[in-house]
């Protein structure tokens, strides 16, 4: 085999279309864009437009509620993806682990408002966690493994909720 030999795979480059080059091409004159108009023109085009009648989008009531002014930016992070920082020798398991500790380690790009520390994985060392949330479960594997988590998230007032 030669160096002018090699190709890649059947299928594996697809050959570019030229529209717009010749009616013998098929994809001349109008260049599949169909007839004038809108359509036809480049950078317009109404999505959703259905002639006139009331869009779908607009037809149908408004739903839910998005709370985007006071919603927290979690970094959600598992039990495993810990266990292996601490395996690799990237975290210390005796000291406190905390989001800075996570982000120096390397298994968080960025501190956001805080961390929620998920259940998925196993944990076998015995930690010491500070993190804002973390699901029951999650807790309940670094209880059985002998560590703790201190949860930093304000807790929620029940007493104005009874009143």
């Amino acid at each position: 085999m030669k160096l002018h030999e090699l190709s890649g795979r059947a299928g594996a480059r697809k050959t570019r279309k030229r529209i717009g080059r010749g009616i013998g091409s098929g994809k001349g004159k109008t260049g599949g864009r169909g007839g004038k108009g809108q359509t036809a023109r480049s950078g317009v085009r109404i999505k959703g437009f259905e002639g006139g009648q009331m869009p779908l989008h607009r037809r149908l009531p408004k739903r839910g509620f998005k709370n985007t002014m006071f919603a927290l930016k979690l970094n959600e992070i598992n039990l495993g993806r810990i266990q292996g920082a601490i395996d690799a020798g990237l975290l210390d398991a005796a000291g406190k682990i905390d989001a800075a500790a996570m982000i120096k380690a390397g298994i968080l790009r960025r501190a956001k408002d805080g961390v929620r520390l998920l259940g998925a994985g196993e944990i076998k060392a015995k930690i010491a966690l500070s993190v804002y949330g973390a699901s029951k479960s999650a807790v309940a594997a670094v209880e059985k493994a002998g560590g703790t988590v201190e949860i930093l998230a304000p807790k929620p007032d029940t007493s104005e909720q009874a009143a």
